[in-house]
């Protein structure tokens, strides 16, 4: 298939007050419409640098990046954002409205269709009913439904996902994982999602791209299109799993 977005032989830098740091050294990958797309790799490699660099906020020192052909170079409403903060939604905003924001800040959309697009995406996680509510109100894991809820609400042509559930406890992060395939099923959205965790790497991808430690390179590109929750405590999970952990130890080996 041809490839929504291409990332070729990307090197991204960023400079500390004492040293240039290098991130990623010449990443290459390709990522197809439908696709859950998995960036693995331990902290600091340089998977977060690069959901950044393909949202358009970190330009590479080498290689390309593009969606449909296209290069990109600055943030747009074609790729959405959900972190792993829970402050990313504004305090001062309802439910309702922290939706409804980007699309009345990018004027995508209708103004009056825009209440219509609010409410379907909140139907769509189950939080109709706090539409009023505000932040504030709400536990971890409905934040980042809201934030998902407020991403999709733009019909981006990638959802990126920077660890959005690293810091909830085991169970809610559990149940969010099964609201993303859900979603997906639902929606088709096209995914790049960051984590160090190969669990949920193996739950949450189609493909994954497992990464080296500092800086990140590519070990090996895996398909998991066959494994799910169901899949967890299978043969075909646990071997999977024990081929990625080999790679990031062997790596670390190497490097200590």
């Amino acid at each position: 298939m041809d490839p929504l977005l291409s990332v070729d032989t990307v090197t991204l830098q960023y400079q500390t007050t004492d040293h240039l740091i290098t991130a990623t050294w010449r990443v290459s990958f390709n990522v197809v419409e439908g696709d859950r797309f998995v960036l693995l790799g331990p902290s600091g490699c340089g998977k977060s640098s690069l959901l950044k660099a393909v949202g358009g906020f970190i330009d590479p020192v080498e290689g390309q990046i593009r969606l449909k052909h296209r290069e990109i170079k600055k943030p747009g409403p074609d790729r959405m954002m959900v972190f792993q903060e829970f402050d990313q939604l504004l305090g001062w905003k309802t439910v309702a409205e922290n939706v409804a924001y980007p699309m009345k800040v990018s004027r995508r959309f209708q103004k009056a269709e825009i209440p219509d697009r609010v409410a379907r995406g909140l139907a769509t996680i189950g939080l109709e009913r706090f539409a009023d509510a505000y932040p504030h109100m709400l536990s971890g894991g409905m934040k980042q439904r809201v934030a998902i809820a407020r991403a999709l609400a733009m019909e981006p042509e990638l959802l990126l996902m920077d660890e959005p559930f690293a810091a909830l406890d085991a169970l809610t992060r559990r149940a969010m994982q099964a609201e993303v395939l859900r979603l997906w099923e639902q929606t088709g959205v096209t995914m790049l999602f960051v984590t160090h965790s190969i669990e949920e790497a193996l739950i949450i991808g189609s493909r994954i791209l497992v990464l080296s430690p500092h800086p990140g390179q590519v070990r090996a590109e895996l398909d998991a299109s066959d494994l799910g929750f169901s899949d967890v405590g299978s043969r075909r999970f646990a071997e999977l799993h024990q081929t990625i952990e080999s790679m990031l130890f062997e790596r670390q080996e190497a490097t200590t």
